[in-house]
């Protein structure tokens, strides 16, 4: 078998494991939804104003589709790893042909068309719910594809190294929710202490969110990167971090359990 079989064959066995958990598929489209309802059209943003949710609707486009590009992948991935780790499914894993990284290639290409069809939910509810004017990209596609890749390693890590599925959503959360909200997706910068600014340098998201809004909102205010095009030059750094948290991710899998 040859290892785009293996991967494919993986894939559909992911995909199907995925629609048999109603709860799971319920909940990975209803949360993004419930946010955009919440902030989108009932807080309503005030570009008059000041505090948080003062920017037009469009700013935070970036924000909605963390919420899927971030979450989705470390929780499933993380929870999905330590299940197999408490079944000792990687030590019946070791004695097929396929590889740690094919399995974890597999499992991304699931996560990444259950949030693809994510974001087109949250962009469409987006533009219906809070009249967002979205000048619509090409780019946004290998971004989100690529934020995947990228949380998909991670969520892989957190599942590799934590006691249990609980311990792994757990910690899924806990690195999650402060990513999802100090990556200049819903708080810019300026509303942050002057401090703390280098600091969201730091987090992969903020790449993405930075990208994706200098792609799609026409009033972005972005710097280009070393003389390059911000949508480019965010895109190229999110893919390198995604290549390394990738390989980190599979490395991280055990052999046997």
């Amino acid at each position: 078998m040859s290892r785009t079989s293996r991967v494919r064959a993986e894939t559909s066995a992911g995909w199907r494991s995925f629609v048999r958990r109603r709860t799971a598929v319920f909940f990975t489209f209803f949360f993004p939804v419930i946010l955009i309802v919440i902030f989108g059209a009932l807080v309503r943003t005030d570009p008059t104003g000041e505090g948080l949710f003062t920017e037009p609707p469009a700013y935070y486009v970036p924000g909605y589709l963390a919420v899927v590009v971030l979450f989705t992948p470390l929780s499933r991935m993380g929870s999905e790893v330590a299940r197999h780790r408490e079944g000792s499914r990687f030590e019946k894993l070791a004695t097929t042909p396929l590889s740690r990284g094919e399995w974890l290639l597999a499992q991304t290409v699931v996560n990444a068309v259950i949030i693809g069809l994510a974001s087109l939910l949250i962009l469409g509810l987006v533009i219906v719910l809070t009249g967002a004017e979205i000048a619509f990209s090409v780019l946004l596609i290998p971004y989100i594809l690529i934020g995947v890749v990228c949380f998909c390693g991670v969520g892989a890590m957190l599942g590799s190294y934590t006691d249990s599925q609980d311990g792994a959503v757990a910690a899924s959360n806990a690195i999650g929710l402060p990513l999802l909200f100090l990556s200049e997706t819903f708080i810019s910068l300026d509303q942050l202490p002057n401090w703390f600014g280098p600091l969201v340098n730091l987090s992969p998201l903020t790449y993405f969110a930075r990208g994706v809004r200098a792609a799609t909102f026409a009033g972005a205010e972005t710097t280009d990167i070393a003389g390059f095009d911000p949508v480019v030059s965010n895109l190229a750094i999110l893919a390198v971090v995604a290549v390394v948290a990738f390989a980190l991710g599979a490395q991280s899998i055990p052999q046997t359990d």
